[in-house]
């Protein structure tokens, strides 16, 4: 009698903002983005983060709940306002301004990591930015050290002015499974001595921090992926982008998917492919999609 397997739960941390476009005001944040998405591939989600108590954050909360997201872990700060970053397009490059301090940098450690580990998450999702305060990074290593039996999913997503090397060498010891882009990559390899090639890259830095699983994404190229020491590319679907924003973070939740399935190496990278061409092609960081359209995408 085949029995079917429990979908893991995910505990996704970090900042909850408002994308500021130049003709369009969206829901974002790279925590809540991998979210949305690992929550239509069925996985239960705990979002730990906050929101002011602003106009912002009240239509946040009432959009988050509608994602069908746990929001228990989801604070009201009468302090902080609600994150909102710039957004800035170009045929070249995506860029951000974030605008802090905002409501998640404010979150209380009190009570949140013993109530976060009776829901005894499978997996905890974090990035850079979160961690780029000192109050965030505090509680950030708390939940590291507490959640021990959580895969910690380290996505780097480098922000300017938060993304110290000391901090990216920290996050990256404390990870079990990394995701990077190709200029990250790049950046990681200077101050990292790790090899520079992607390959190279993925072994070392498995080699070095025990990582169980790495994937970097490369645009239209498509990805490279290290787990168990298999390693495979897998070029890239094309697509009419519409916009890279949240592309990214679609890409970590099919990773994440397939590795919580221990699905064949090369299938995690098509799907995942799959999944970040679908999302590129629509227009905001968390467009509707679903499964049957992802699969056959």
């Amino acid at each position: 009698m085949l029995v079917e397997r429990r979908p893991e739960s995910v505990a996704a941390l970090g900042e909850v903002l408002w994308d500021i476009f130049p003709n369009s005001i969206r829901l974002g944040g790279a925590p809540l983005n991998f979210g949305v998405h690992v929550r239509r591939l069925g996985h239960p989600v705990y979002l730990v983060s906050a929101v002011g108590s602003d106009n912002r954050g009240r239509q946040a909360a009432r959009e988050i709940e509608a994602l069908d997201l746990d929001t228990t872990f989801l604070e009201t700060s009468a302090e902080l306002p609600t994150g909102t970053a710039t957004v800035e397009l170009s045929a070249e490059r995506t860029s951000f301004t974030i605008h802090r301090p905002a409501a998640y940098d404010g979150m209380q450690l009190a009570g949140t990591v013993e109530r976060l580990k009776d829901k005894n998450p499978d997996w905890l999702y974090f990035g850079t930015l979160f961690a780029s305060m000192p109050e965030g990074r505090v509680f950030l290593d708390c939940l590291l050290d507490e959640l021990d039996e959580a895969v910690k999913f380290y996505d780097l997503n480098l922000r300017s002015d938060a993304d110290s090397p000391e901090l990216v060498k920290h996050l990256l010891g404390r990870a079990d499974v990394v995701k990077l882009n190709e200029e990250e990559l790049s950046r990681v390899h200077e101050f990292c001595n790790l090899p520079s090639s992607i390959e190279g890259f993925c072994r070392g830095g498995a080699a070095r921090y025990a990582w169980r699983a790495v994937a970097v994404t490369l645009g239209a190229r498509g990805c490279a992926l290290l787990a168990d020491e298999k390693y495979v590319e897998e070029r890239g679907r094309p697509v009419e982008v519409a916009d890279t924003v949240g592309a990214g973070d679609a890409f970590a939740a099919a990773f994440m998917h397939g590795l919580s399935l221990n699905r064949p190496l090369r299938d995690v990278a098509t799907f995942a492919n799959r999944v970040g061409a679908l999302v590129a092609s629509r227009h905001g960081a968390i467009p509707d999609w679903t499964l049957e359209e992802a699969v056959h995408f």
